[in-house]
Formats: structure tokens, C-alpha cells, sequence
């Protein structure tokens, strides 16, 4: 009989994959093991589909990407002839002609487990159950002589249900001793309390302890903000890993009897609008990174929207990387123009004013005999925030600049924003962002930066910005208040209508006008096809306005046309279907 390990020390790689980077992900899993080496650890963690990156979307369907994924695992499982940790890496994994989405056991030169993700979320963000088949509730693995349980984040979420398994009392059944959940958990706002509690009702179940591992990454429209932790068996927090930044840590349990525990780091976490705030940064940084543009190209009203997101922007890629342009026309007032240079001088980015007027006027003279018995409407309005657009793209092509969009969740919402003028570009950091909070995320961000953030310190965001009343910026010469209501009023109502899905009674009953609250709700309707049309964004909300298209923007895996590598069977032990379903060692 093997000697039963007294100390047993994990290494978390909370790290940042990138989609379709697959030598990219093996080679952060090899520098990862490295630390893990020199910490003397026995077993190396990494989050959910951390091979190939997550979520993978329909991107995962493509066999070649599947035998990428597959060769990447096996020339890791090699390397760990040497002796040294154990790793349990996230992968696709094709078993009997079904994709799962699996763990392998990285062991002694060997596959020497795998463990399929066994409850398949399919709601908000999550579609899994079109992609993957649902693996069986497994017994643990064998690291060590120690019996690791390692269910797959949703695995640990729900209890059980006729839909769901309830994996941890299956692990707690089968002589799991400590409970390893490898995820890939989107950030939103409040989301670490949900977490949390998730967890000690799982170790609440099953007296074991449980580390919860997240990536942390920008991907598309989501972020993942780490903030990994560990709970004691007598649900004490054991270790709290820093949220939006990687993190490699070794954790060493002891064996007292039966029970092992440990003791780890506990980082301080943002929370609420500075959360929210770092996610939008560390969003951008990563798209603008991982889609390989040289910066980012925006155009600064001397506005509130405009400011904040150039204020991101430098805090995500440097002032170096950001270009502000200020476009005005003759309603454009002076004191925006003055705001504008006042930002840029704080920000200290490249900036340059260019009159529209010009432009504006080329337009309307084409269009006047189209136009002559027509009398004069929204359509004027439009061509200003119409020329302005294509000012900046013609910009951004010539010097490989991203547009960055600024449009805020309240004016995406009633459709108060143009299509191809100030909606249409590459990221839109604030697109979840509803107004009122847009204001209270400049007033923060010059008092406070996030740990990481490349902008200066200090006060960046002209006060007279803050301090204005959010009118006129919607449409330069009509208020925003002669069609909507106040933004705390219509961001209440949004909330309701959105995050809520609240009847439009229910809203009403609270104490919202009745006129108001139709007329809102019509214009959400009407704006659909716009925010179809808009730029990808940052989610930081329960409910933001989402993508449709299943393959994924962010993807640098391509098929080279090659014949894939045979698969190698000699390398993956696998037991009876009896002893899967107990547990091996």
C-alpha cells in the first residue's frame, strides 16, 4: 500500500488563454508547471477548455481544431515523464465519436484520467448543450495517493434536478478528499457573492474542501475576471486569488485525520464600479491584443461618454496606442471643444481637431435635388454623426487603427445613437454602461485607477465634463429630456425592462408613468435591428445586448490544410466503465 500523503500542495494557474492559440495556451501551461516545480507542488490546475480557450463556440465543432487540441494535450502529457507535478488541463476531448468537454489527468508521461463535464449550461451566454455531449458523474482521480475531485463548473452550480447530477455528493460518495473545480465563469457585477455561495453550499454537502479556479481574459463581449478562491471543509475562505490579473499560487493542504486544509493568500477584491470599471479595461485590452490592431482610434465630443472611454482606453493600451480626434460643427460649443483638449492634455494621447463642416455641407449639396421638396429633418441631424463616421474609418484604415465606439447602454437602448456614425466600429467598451453610471465611472476613475491600468493618476476627465447635465448629447442641437425622460428615471425603467424582464404593469405599479413607461418600451422594440448592426462590447450586466453568431471573433487557430496527427491510445489509461463510475486508485 501506497504511503498516505500527509501535505499535498496545488498549484492554481489563474491565467489569461487566448481563443484558437493553442501552442500559445501550451506554452503559459508549461511556464505554469515550471512555477510549480520550483514550489515543490504535486499537482498544477488550470481552468475550463484552457487548451483551446473559452468559450470556444462552434469553433470547437471543426475536427481539425478538435486534433489541434488533442495534439497539444499528448505532447504535454509527455513532458510529465519527468518526474515533476501532475497537471489537469481543460480540453475539447472526442471519445466514441461525442465531444466532451473534459479534464485530462496529465500524469507520469500519460493521459492517466479523464473526467467529461457532466451538467452542460445552455442559458444567458451558454449554449453548451448544442455543442457537447454530457459526460457521466464520475468518481475522483488519483494525484499522489490523494483523491481529487474534479467536477466541471457546472457541475458545482445546480443542485440535483431531473436535468442535473448532483457531481459533488457523487464525488463525496465515491472517497473524494478535496474537490478541484477548473471554470470558466464570465464576470458580472455581484457575480463573486453568487460564486461564493455557490461553493459553500457545495462544501456545505460535502464536508471536502473546494478550490474554484477562473480564468481571467477578454474574450468577444465577455470578460473573466479570476478572482479564484479556496474554502476550508469548515467552509473558512482558505485563499482568495486577485480579480483581473493572472495569478500563479501554491496552495499546501494538511492532512489532520481524515481532513485536509489550507491556508493561502487572500487578496482584496474590487467590487461594484470598480469592478465594472477594470472589467471594461482589461475587455478592451485584450480585444484590441488578441485581434493584433496597433491601437485604437475614437472620437472625443467633450463629452461624457467620449471622455470615459478615452480614459479606458489609455488605462487598458497606454497613451502611445490611443488617437483622439475631435470632429466639430457648428453646433459643436466651445466649451466641448475646450473640454476635449483639456482631456487629451491630461490623457496625453495623440489628438487633433478636424472641422466637419466642409464635409457636412458636400453632403447636403449632393442630396439637395434629391431632397428639395422635403423639408428639413432627423435626416440633417444624422448626417453630422454619419459624416464623423466616416472621417474615422477612412482613419482607422489608413493607419490600422481600431475605432473605439462610445455609445452607452441608455442611448443603445431607445435607439438614440446612428448606424454608421456613432455605433458602427471595432469595441465598444461601454455598451453596457447605462448613463447614469457612466457618470459615476468618470467621477471614480479620477480618484481611483485599477491595479495595472497604463493611464496616469490623478484627476483625467475634466470636471466640467462630469458636471454637466446630460442634455444635448444626444443630438447636437435637440435636448435628449424633449423625448426622454431624466436618465435616472429611464435607466430605472431599462433596468426593469432588460435585466428585469419585468410585465410593463409591474413597472407601472411601481410608480414609473404610464406614458412613459410604453413609450420607452417602444423604443427598446423599434432599436433592435440598430443594436444588431452596433460594434461588439464589454458585458458587465446580467442581460446585455448579446451576438447571435456562433463562431467567435476573437480566434487565431487555423486550419493549415494539413493531415491532423494520429491520435496516440497508448498514451490515455483508462479503467472499467465500473471503476470510472467509482473512482481510479
Amino acid at each position: 500500500m501506497a504511503e498516505r500523503l500527509n501535505a499535498f500542495a496545488v498549484t492554481l494557474a489563474q491565467l489569461n488563454p487566448t481563443l484558437g492559440d493553442i501552442e500559445g495556451n501550451a506554452a503559459k501551461a508549461r511556464d505554469a508547471r515550471a512555477r510549480a516545480i520550483a514550489d515543490g507542488a504535486n499537482l498544477v490546475l488550470f481552468p475550463e477548455l484552457f487548451i483551446a480557450g473559452y468559450p470556444p463556440e462552434d469553433l470547437v465543432q471543426k475536427p481539425a481544431f478538435q486534433a489541434a487540441c488533442r495534439a497539444a494535450i499528448e505532447a504535454l502529457a509527455r513532458e510529465t515523464a519527468d518526474g515533476g507535478p501532475a497537471m489537469l488541463v481543460g480540453t475539447p476531448w472526442v471519445e466514441d465519436g461525442k465531444l466532451y468537454n473534459a479534464c485530462a489527468l496529465l500524469d507520469g508521461g500519460r493521459i492517466a484520467a479523464l473526467r467529461f463535464k457532466c451538467n452542460l449550461p445552455n442559458y444567458g451566454v451558454f449554449d453548451e448543450k448544442r455543442l457537447f455531449a454530457r459526460g457521466p458523474a464520475a468518481g475522483p482521480v488519483t494525484v499522489r495517493g490523494v483523491r481529487i475531485g474534479v467536477p466541471i463548473c457546472e457541475d458545482i452550480w445546480l443542485e440535483e434536478s431531473e436535468d442535473y447530477e448532483n457531481v459533488v455528493e457523487t464525488l463525496a460518495e465515491t472517497g473524494a478528499e478535496i474537490i478541484l473545480v477548473p471554470n470558466g465563469s464570465p464576470y458580472a457585477r455581484d457575480k463573486n457573492d453568487v460564486r461564493l455561495s455557490v461553493a459553500v453550499a457545495r462544501v456545505t454537502e460535502s464536508g471536502l474542501p473546494l478550490v474554484y479556479l477562473n480564468q481571467i481574459c477578454g474574450q468577444d463581449e465577455l470578460v473573466f475576471d479570476g478572482a479564484s478562491f479556496a474554502l476550508n471543509g469548515d467552509l473558512s475562505l482558505a485563499a482568495q486569488l486577485p480579480a483581473f490579473e493572472e495569478s500563479v499560487t501554491t496552495l499546501r493542504f494538511t492532512r489532520n485525520g481524515d481532513d485536509w486544509r489550507c491556508a493561502g493568500p487572500i487578496a482584496e477584491q474590487v467590487e461594484g464600479d470598480k469592478a465594472d470599471y477594470a472589467a471594461c479595461v482589461l475587455g478592451l485590452r485584450d480585444y484590441v491584443a488578441k485581434n493584433g490592431f496597433p491601437g485604437v482610434l475614437l472620437g472625443i465630443s467633450g463629452g461624457i461618454d467620449s471622455a470615459l472611454c478615452a480614459a479606458i482606453a489609455v488605462d487598458a493600451l497606454g497613451a502611445d496606442q490611443v488617437h483622439g480626434v475631435m470632429l466639430p460643427y457648428r453646433y459643436t460649443a466651445a466649451t466641448s471643444i475646450a473640454d476635449a483638449g483639456e482631456l487629451a492634455g491630461h490623457l496625453g494621447i495623440r489628438y487633433e481637431v478636424l472641422p466637419i463642416a466642409e464635409a457636412v455641407g458636400g453632403f447636403e449639396t449632393i442630396l439637395s435635388g434629391l431632397f428639395k421638396n422635403l423639408p428639413p429633418d432627423i435626416t440633417e441631424e444624422n448626417l453630422q454623426a454619419r459624416t464623423r463616421g466616416t472621417l474615422l474609418m477612412a482613419i482607422s484604415n489608413k493607419t490600422g487603427l481600431m475605432v473605439v465606439t462610445t455609445g452607452n447602454k441608455s442611448e443603445m437602448s431607445v435607439g438614440y445613437a446612428t448606424l454608421y456614425g456613432d455605433m458602427n466600429g471595432g469595441f465598444n467598451p461601454i455598451k453596457d454602461i447605462y448613463k447614469t453610471q457612466v457618470f459615476r465611472l468618470a467621477a471614480l476613475r479620477n480618484g481611483w485607477k485599477p491595479d495595472g491600468a497604463l493611464g496616469p493618476a490623478g484627476e483625467v476627465i475634466p470636471p466640467d465634463i462630469i458636471a454637466r447635465p446630460p442634455t444635448a448629447e444626444l443630438r447636437e442641437n435637440q435636448r435628449d429630456d424633449d423625448s426622454l425622460p431624466p436618465y435616472d428615471v429611464l435607466d430605472a425603467i431599462l433596468e426593469r425592462l432588460i435585466e428585469g424582464e419585468e410585465p410593463l404593469d409591474q413597472i407601472i405599479a411601481a410608480g414609473f408613468d404610464r406614458e412613459t413607461v410604453l413609450r420607452i418600451d417602444h423604443l427598446l422594440n423599434v432599436a433592435e435591428y440598430k443594436r444588431r448592426q452596433a460594434a461588439p462590447g464589454v458585458k458587465v450586466t446580467a442581460r446585455n445586448f448579446g451576438r447571435d453568431r456562433r463562431y467567435p471573433i476573437t480566434n487565431r487557430f487555423r486550419d493549415k490544410g494539413e493531415t491532423p496527427p494520429a491520435a496516440d491510445e497508448t498514451l490515455v489509461s483508462r479503467g472499467s466503465r465500473a471503476s470510472i463510475d467509482a473512482f481510479e486508485g
